[in-house]
């Protein structure tokens, strides 16, 4: 494909007037306990890629990718890329969503989540890159609610947003055949900004140019923030998807929201998406996180984790003691707290002290329906949706 196709020309890029970072600070993706080098590709702004892209600004990095706004010189559009890091294994995703793509169904979870426009690989000295193509979706959940007053919304603020994930939730569920595994407010991505404001976007950042650190071999650029978009969020990154018929055993999740069959060892189904679902609902309104945490000589304490369930929920039932694979860790075989850890004075009530809008205690009792021991015990996505509370107050016209 040569550049006759393109509808508008590439930008040029100043090669100074930006600020130049210590090169002896790490940044960004370096600071990732598992960085290595040689597996990033190293993106240059301004570079075009598979004659059609041209990466004009890094708005995010993670363990396997940096991800770009670019623009799409052939439709004059703008793109997002996710340049995956080398390796083996890293198909996963795009198989993910060349599934999603083939369901033909009329289920209206299908739209709600971000859509695969294009992939690509890059070759270089180092290995194979695979680069997905998305569409240009808003800033996340987590960002916005930084900049809200409080950085929550009030429950009646959160229930739309609720009621679409779950109707996501239900395609990858029920259709797809699909478990997220990776909810979390990072993972909930506003709807794209109008055209004009992506155009405004790429103009600020072409004057003012982020700062970046130069290396030999590399420039780590830092991550510009996106705007916002405007809209309910749409379900975005399924790099740590799983299809249902796999065996479900590793530890995937952010340390805070594992569900307990996660934090225990056991296999886990659908359900670990319903828990996650109430950690995500309860981060939207709460300015107070559900678990606290402990750090223990830089490892998450999984003792403390279960320690602060058992005061939220109450002690789990002895056949989920019986049948979680790592319980005896924490119970004896009469299903009795072995007080390695103490229980923490915590409970819902108390924090949910600071949450704003009608039927509060309505709110925690279907907190509850989402958070329990069993996976067997909780709803499904439809169940959860159809709660008496959720749809209470919500218009429910029909979306375009």
């Amino acid at each position: 494909m040569s550049s006759s196709k393109w509808k508008c020309s590439p930008r040029t890029f100043p090669t100074s007037g930006f600020q130049l970072l210590d090169p002896e600070i790490k940044l960004e993706e370096e600071r990732l306990p598992t960085y290595a080098p040689q597996k990033y590709y190293p993106v240059q702004r301004g570079e075009i890629f598979n004659d059609r892209y041209q990466a004009i600004a890094k708005v995010g990095f993670g363990v396997t990718s940096t991800v770009w706004f670019a623009r799409d010189l052939i439709e004059s559009t703008h793109v997002i890329l996710k340049v995956y890091v080398s390796g083996q294994g890293r198909d996963h995703e795009l198989n993910v969503y060349k599934h999603i793509e083939s369901i033909d169904t009329d289920h209206p979870g299908k739209k709600y989540i971000r859509k695969l426009l294009d992939y690509f690989y890059i070759n270089n000295t180092q290995g194979r890159h695979l680069c997905l193509v998305h569409q240009a979706l808003g800033m996340n959940t987590s960002d916005l609610l930084q900049l809200k007053h409080g950085h929550r919304m009030t429950l009646e603020g959160m229930k739309p947003v609720i009621c679409q994930l779950l109707v996501a939730l239900d395609f990858l569920h029920s259709v797809a055949h699909i478990i997220h595994t990776d909810l979390r407010l990072e993972n909930l991505l506003l709807p794209a900004p109008s055209p004009e404001v992506l155009s405004d976007f790429e103009e600020q950042i072409s004057s003012r140019p982020a700062p970046r650190k130069v290396l030999q071999d590399r420039t780590i650029y830092t991550s510009s923030p996106f705007p916002a978009g405007d809209g309910l969020p749409l379900l975005g990154d399924l790099g740590a998807a799983r299809f249902a018929v796999e065996e479900q055993c590793d530890d995937i999740m952010p340390d805070y929201y594992r569900a307990p069959e996660v934090i225990l060892k056991s296999n886990w189904d659908y359900k670990v998406d319903i828990w996650s679902v109430g950690m995500v609902a309860w981060d939207i309104v709460s300015p107070k996180t559900i678990i606290q945490g402990k750090i223990v000589d830089d490892t998450w304490d999984d003792g403390a984790h279960i320690a602060e369930l058992v005061a939220l929920l109450g002690p789990p039932s002895p056949e989920f003691v019986k049948n979680a694979n790592m319980s005896w860790v924490f119970w004896d075989e009469s299903g009795e707290w072995k007080d390695l850890v103490p229980i923490p004075d915590r409970s819902f009530e108390k924090l949910a002290a600071d949450i704003q809008g009608e039927d509060v205690g309505g709110f925690l009792r279907w907190l509850r329906l989402a958070l329990q021991w069993n996976p067997e015990d909780r709803p499904t996505a439809v169940e959860l949706l159809m709660d008496p509370w959720l749809m209470k107050g919500l218009n429910l016209r029909k979306r375009s």
